[in-house]
């Protein structure tokens, strides 16, 4: 982890993953690092959980409550998007890294078979514009995930 002190770098693009924003360089997404995880079963009863835990977890970082809200629904609609290609029995996994006013969310479930998220939908233009970064990871062929970067800064 950085040194609190140290000014983090800007927002990296899409498809730029730094240990900053909660992504090391990993092939697989099994086991992503990240100081809080909260896992659930891919369940969509289950969803509002992981939902109040990036709302708290932005809260204390001092986001102000549009902020707050925005990630909230971030996370919602990145869980959604992933739960339904969950395989069966699956995990709902999704890592928080805050670092110096951000909050990096990596929100992923294990897949029968290689898939990948449409970005041409009004959900992904949710994530979008709601966050500073939104992408999908689908480079391991047994996970499917989302990473997210919300920048307290740029509200």
């Amino acid at each position: 982890m950085p040194d609190p002190q140290q000014r983090v770098p800007e927002v990296p693009a899409a498809g730029v993953a730094t240990e900053v924003d909660g992504l090391p360089d990993v092939t697989s997404l099994a086991e992503v690092p990240s100081p809080v995880e909260v896992r659930v079963h891919a369940d969509p009863a289950l969803i509002p959980s992981v939902r109040a835990v990036a709302a708290d977890l932005a809260a204390r970082a001092d986001f102000d409550l549009d902020a707050v809200s925005d990630l909230r629904m971030a996370v919602d609609e990145a869980c959604s998007a992933l739960v339904p290609l969950a395989s069966d029995g699956g995990q709902l996994r999704c890592g928080f890294t805050v670092v110096d006013g951000r909050v990096a969310v990596v929100a992923r479930v294990p897949v029968d078979r290689p898939t990948t998220l449409r970005q041409d939908t009004f959900g992904w233009r949710v994530l979008d514009t709601l966050t500073d970064v939104a992408e999908v990871l689908d480079r391991d062929p047994s996970w499917i995930g989302i990473r997210l970067l919300k920048d307290r800064t740029t509200t």
